[in-house]
């Protein structure tokens, strides 16, 4: 049937798929963060053992995360550095000062919630005997079985509401430093605007100006293409090159055509 006069059918828009080095411990700290966290978060809601259990092992490794360094004081110092820089903005013109003024009042506020949970934020976790028994048995294969830990499995056989109560307890412990991170891995991301480059024989090298500040890497490509960016650097100089790939029984390598992508330097 044909269509009628006059409408145009709007084409979807392409999916892009990002692809992000982080160029510092404390970006690679974050973004580990992050990737643990989000998830966390929706398992805990799900009605679902298996769910909690995922829950409960993402909490696992968050903790081994913050207890490796203080990275309360690394997300403290992010926000004030963040927070400092959108002060510098207030007296540029053309900027929306009602934006900007929501975006420094969030960060404050993430700052003063991360400030008030103290040094000591993680030690209820470390002191839970519960969530000790798990960690210690999770470092063998299987070894948070019913056999292995039959406290664990009663209490997975509890109601969803008692689970859920737990797990908030426990989550609260760390959430304002992770919704902070949160917070600031999207404020970097947005800082940088994506720039079409193009991979010469499947490689890209780029050389940072020596004043730069840069945090975070994105490579942003089309989403299905038998194509993927390995990224390899530091602050200074980064190399990305552009894998094709097949199967997992075959390695990939590295492409030898031209590949056009974005590049956020963040």
């Amino acid at each position: 049937m044909a269509k009628p006069a006059g409408k145009i059918s709007a084409s979807p828009a392409p999916s892009i798929a990002h692809y992000e080095q982080p160029l510092s411990e404390r970006m690679r700290t974050f973004l580990r963060l992050e990737f643990l966290y989000h998830p966390m978060l929706r398992n805990s809601e799900r009605d679902d053992d298996w769910a909690t259990r995922a829950t409960i092992s993402t909490l696992l490794e968050i903790l081994a995360i913050l207890s490796r360094g203080d990275v309360r004081s690394e997300a403290l110092n992010e926000l004030d550095h963040q927070i400092g820089a959108l002060e510098r903005f207030q007296s540029h013109t053309g900027v929306d000062g009602s934006r900007l003024g929501d975006l420094m009042n969030n960060l404050s506020t993430s700052r003063d919630e991360i400030s008030g949970i103290g040094t000591g934020f993680l030690q209820p976790l470390k002191d839970s005997d519960f969530l000790n028994a798990i960690k210690h048995r999770s470092a063998i294969p299987g070894g948070t079985c019913e056999f292995d830990l039959p406290e664990y499995s009663h209490w997975l056989r509890q109601p969803i509401g008692r689970r859920q109560q737990d797990l908030a307890e426990w989550i609260q412990s760390i959430r304002p430093l992770c919704d902070g991170v949160s917070e600031v891995l999207w404020l970097i991301r947005e800082s940088g605007q994506p720039v079409e480059q193009q991979a010469v024989n499947g490689m890209y090298q780029h050389s940072m100006q020596k004043d730069g500040n840069c945090r975070l890497l994105r490579v942003s490509l089309a989403e299905g293409a038998q194509l993927f960016p390995e990224i390899s650097g530091s602050q200074h100089r980064f190399t990305v090159r552009f894998l094709e790939w097949s199967t997992v029984e075959s390695r990939a390598v590295q492409t030898n055509h031209d590949v056009p992508f974005h590049l956020s330097i963040c």
